[in-house]
């Protein structure tokens, strides 16, 4: 019987560790947040206290946590005792499988599956995308890259998470530089979306019979739809982090700046972004992006 550990109870891991518990699986979870991951352990599973035994316990860990140093910090520990607490990496069994759904410099997933190697230990190059409601009802997608034995263990548990799941090589690094694609376009069409609703909002157009019209238009985006709708309501509770496209943009455009290829779309919404975080916006939703534009009156919210 393989076993399953989850890391990282967020928006996104919260609804993945639900999806694998109702494919049937008996999950153990580890979180920072003590509470929360006995929250999530009160319909089945179990809470660790500590990284090193949530390792020791399970053939196959999902870490779902925001970058690459979380993820070393996960893997290998955040400092020396008595203040850093131990990653899992050691206590693992070896040719269990680490699957690591950040998303990361490419080139930096490669080096980590030679790490892992090293130790005995497989890996799944398996960042997502979809949203906290599509991970919470197991329809999200995961971009993949792995050695087929990784595979072979890890792939029930992936399945269980996401209504598709793309193998894209048999090696780190493929699913980790299609997911920098996919963020390219996501923050350029965050960027986009809340630049044509400040146009609308300046011009006196009415903000929502605004959204109604452009989500049943040409010029509709899923990032329009989705994220002009925080707008309306006023709620900009980080579901995704303006500073989480500070990071994403930035990894996009390190990735094009190695080989000197120009991306004009990318780095203007990398700006607005970063604008946007160093006005006091960092910590919420990427949709009050749209607060850097002058002049214009926000919708409030009803309540």
């Amino acid at each position: 019987m393989t076993t399953v550990g989850l890391i990282g109870l967020g928006a996104m891991g919260s609804g993945m560790a639900a999806s694998l518990r109702r494919a049937g699986h008996t999950v153990q979870v580890f979180d920072v947040r003590r509470e929360v991951a006995e929250a999530f352990t009160q319909a089945g599973g179990t809470a660790h206290d500590t990284l090193a035994s949530l390792g020791a316990a399970c053939d196959v860990i999902i870490s779902v946590v925001v970058n690459a140093a979380q993820t070393e910090a996960v893997l290998f520990g955040d400092g020396p005792p008595p203040n850093g607490l131990p990653g899992c990496a050691a206590s693992m069994k070896p040719g269990s499988v680490f699957v690591m759904c950040s998303t990361v410099d490419p080139n930096w997933s490669v080096a980590l599956e030679t790490r892992l190697e090293a130790m005995g230990l497989q890996y799944v190059d398996a960042p997502i995308s979809g949203g906290a409601a599509k991970a919470a009802s197991g329809q999200m997608t995961m971009m993949t890259a792995a050695k087929p034995e990784a595979y072979a263990l890890a792939e029930p548990f992936l399945n269980a998470m996401a209504a598709k799941v793309y193998k894209l090589g048999d090696s780190a690094g493929a699913g980790s530089k299609v997911k920098i694609i996919n963020q390219l376009l996501a923050g350029v069409h965050i960027a986009a979306a809340a630049e044509a609703m400040a146009l609308g909002l300046r011009e006196g157009v009415d903000a929502a019979a605004l959204y109604e019209v452009i989500t049943n238009s040409a010029g509709n985006s899923w990032m329009f739809e989705n994220r002009m709708a925080h707008v309306l309501a006023a709620d900009y509770t980080p579901l995704s982090a303006v500073d989480i496209f500070v990071k994403d943009l930035g990894l996009v455009l390190d990735m094009a700046r190695a080989s000197k290829f120009p991306l004009p779309l990318s780095s203007t919404a990398h700006q607005m972004f970063m604008q946007a975080s160093t006005a006091g916006f960092a910590k919420e939703d990427d949709s009050a992006v749209i607060k850097i534009f002058p002049g214009i009156e926000l919708p409030k919210s009803a309540n």
